[in-house]
């Protein structure tokens, strides 16, 4: 009797050099209990050096094991085509000179943006000017404006990025994050284009 499997590949996970691939790992399966677990513990691929960081497994891939686990299966697909795999390796710890090094550079980088802007923009010449319509007295440094403009700089700079060294504000992403999102996402599809190491052809000849 035919039953109805249905399978959702996942769209990215990680894993561990060596580690062995299994359905379980690579979807997610709706089926009845005893047939799930045996779906899930179909072995699809296990990681080798030459995989790299990245392997792509595609769901014809899958479709061929289960089929060949039971070809009696009525299997439908839902989501995505490909499933992403990054092999996490060990990270090297980095040297505490280096971290300060990359610190200092990254901060005087930041600083001179900052200073280029505001002399782009006559940011002085405008706290002058707005000193002077206030006040009707002229000041060539205006402190009054000065000092809170650079803690309300940096506050505002908190709050675009959400984050005050690693604790979150809130649960809104900041536009940083929404960037790197979309920047992931069209890494993902550009390596699941590029990238995919499955020989579909292969599967037809069975």
């Amino acid at each position: 009797m035919e039953k109805t499997v249905y399978v959702r590949l996942r769209h990215r996970i990680q894993v561990q050099p060596n580690e062995v691939i299994t359905i379980g790992k690579l979807a997610l399966i709706v089926a009845n209990k005893e047939l799930r677990e045996r779906l899930r513990s179909i072995k699809i691929h296990q990681i080798q050096p030459k995989d790299k960081s990245m392997v792509v497994i595609d769901v014809m891939h899958v479709l061929k094991e289960i089929h060949k686990f039971n070809p009696n299966l009525d299997v439908q697909t839902i989501g995505a085509a490909q499933t992403i795999i990054e092999v996490v390796y060990e990270k090297k710890k980095l040297s505490p000179l280096l971290f300060f090094l990359v610190w200092v550079l990254l901060f005087i980088g930041a600083g001179l943006a900052i200073m280029n802007f505001h002399e782009d923009v006559s940011m002085q010449q405008v706290h002058q000017r707005i000193y002077r319509i206030v006040t009707g007295d002229e000041n060539p440094q205006p402190l009054l404006l000065q000092i809170p403009y650079s803690f309300g700089l940096g506050l505002g700079m908190i709050l675009f990025f959400n984050h005050l060294f690693k604790k979150r504000i809130n649960e809104e992403p900041s536009p940083l994050e929404v960037e790197i999102f979309n920047y992931q996402l069209d890494l993902d599809q550009y390596v699941a284009m590029n990238e995919n190491k499955e020989n579909l052809n292969d599967i037809d000849d069975r």
